[in-house]
């Protein structure tokens, strides 16, 4: 509650943050890391302020922040983010057998930007070799201007996008390829190349699992509506398989987007 009484938003969706995950995404699930000819892959991740509630099923780690307001009563404890995680992952994948990826945990845990590097040589890919992190309020506040994220659409219910596998090596080793390259242009806070970093992700995307952008339960046209973004705009790429939020990079408004806060430690 605020000092007159009226709930807070975050009396209603919880305290604890959201978080995007950037070019890189899948990179994270062993049964592709250890394919990859170059590792490790990377993929960003970065870390939200719970400023409004986002769709279930879009691709923002919203099941992975349910057991995380659960396990930790609502707030993100004040221990040592590797620990937390760890700790997360183990509740949430309990009897799975198709498990969550680490990225989501960590992206909720650690502020900031972050780029995941994974090995499948390390813990058998399912936590990132090394985590290299940005708190800066500069490149914060730089991302939160160049970001506008677009709802399309919830994944729809039994919808699977691991439907076809074509796991080259070599797309493989590209999708880890764009994670690096997108957390650089974000440190350079350089809008084009991170545009750029998107539109490689997507084409990794459809050529791995086709089924993320192209499924018979999806009634929503993903590929016209990514080309027609992609093509007007610096970059675009989806927050998730099936598509959820659009992420665009531009420096003018995207009419019917809205701009997010980036968490950044001691915020």
């Amino acid at each position: 509650m605020n000092t007159n009484g009226s709930p807070e938003l975050t009396d209603v969706i919880g305290a604890m943050p959201y978080r995007m995950a950037f070019a890189g995404g899948w990179i994270d699930q062993p049964f592709l890391s250890r394919l990859n000819p170059k590792p490790p892959g990377s993929m960003v991740v970065v870390c939200l302020e719970p400023e409004c509630w986002f769709m279930q099923r879009a691709g923002f780690a919203t099941g992975t922040r349910d057991v995380a307001l659960r396990l930790w009563k609502g707030r993100l404890p004040d221990r040592d983010p590797a620990q937390l995680v760890r700790e997360l992952y183990a509740e949430e994948n309990r009897g799975k057998c198709e498990p969550s990826g680490s990225q989501d945990m960590i992206g909720l845990i650690y502020p900031g930007v972050n780029r995941l590097d994974y090995d499948f040589r390390h813990e058998d890919g399912i936590f990132p070799q090394h985590i290299k992190s940005n708190n800066d309020p500069r490149v914060a506040r730089w991302l939160e201007e160049v970001i506008w994220l677009l709802p399309v659409n919830q994944r729809p219910e039994g919808y699977n996008p691991l439907g076809i596998k074509n796991l080259e090596p070599e797309w493989v080793g590209r999708l880890g390829d764009t994670g690096k390259e997108c957390y650089d242009a974000i440190l350079a806070r350089d809008a084009t190349r991170l545009g750029s970093t998107m539109n490689a992700c997507m084409e990794c995307w459809e050529a791995i699992l086709p089924h993320t952008v192209r499924h018979p339960s999806l009634t929503v046209d993903l590929k016209g509506i990514l080309a027609y973004y992609q093509s007007r705009y610096l970059g675009a790429m989806y927050s998730g398989c099936g598509g959820g939020y659009l992420f665009v990079v531009s420096d003018r408004p995207v009419p019917g987007a809205f701009q997010i806060t980036v968490r950044n430690s001691g915020s």
